[in-house]
């Protein structure tokens, strides 16, 4: 029960911390940027291949080829070069995992939950510390929805709009559970598990 506990846990992390305003791989600071931010002035493409799909790499390739050519007339020709390498390589990324890309966002801006922890365990070699948030924040958003559907639970049934809040309390209860445990096994949580509010 420990262990399934702790997977649910690690899975179900962003369900409970609060929205940020970033993303990851689309900031100066993202892993992409910093990739190609070495890559580029040394003249190898190879290190940053591997953030993008096998059948994007021709359009990775060419592009920056394209801005080592353009690179060599200048200081602000480098400058927009750069710039070009780097939003292609992050668009191309972003879109072999399916997510939107709307330009490129500047270092320090604020990451989606639990990133900058993830990556901070890797460069450190220890997960305990990104193990320990992480139960945290479960314990906190599951024993809130209990409370709150329980509570509304007692009253359910001194009027239809009160056992309406119950129905709306049980549902986010029980579809992020739902989820939690479908992010573990790798599946899809039920179909209308959107309406539970937590994702």
């Amino acid at each position: 029960m420990k262990k399934l506990f702790f997977l649910v846990s690690l899975a179900g992390f962003a369900f409970f911390w609060p929205k940020a305003a970033g993303a990851h791989c689309n900031t100066m600071d993202g892993p992409v940027a910093q990739e190609a931010g070495r890559s580029v002035p040394r003249g190898e493409v190879t290190p940053v291949l591997k953030w993008v799909r096998k059948e994007d790499e021709d359009e990775i390739r060419a592009a920056f080829e394209e801005t080592q050519k353009t690179r060599n007339s200048g200081p602000e020709a480098r400058k927009i070069a750069d710039r070009f390498f780097l939003e292609t390589l992050v668009r191309v990324h972003r879109a072999g995992e399916g997510a939107p890309y709307s330009g490129l966002l500047p270092a320090g801006t604020p990451l989606d939950p639990g990133i900058g922890e993830a990556d901070q365990s890797l460069q450190q070699g220890t997960v305990e510390p990104l193990m320990e948030l992480l139960l945290q924040h479960v314990r906190q958003g599951v024993r809130e929805r209990f409370q709150k559907a329980l509570d509304k639970k007692k009253r359910a049934e001194e009027s239809v709009d009160r056992g309406r809040e119950y129905v709306r309390a049980y549902v986010d209860y029980v579809h992020c559970v739902e989820r939690l445990f479908k992010a573990v096994e790798g599946g899809k949580a039920h179909a209308h598990s959107d309406e539970c509010g937590c994702a």
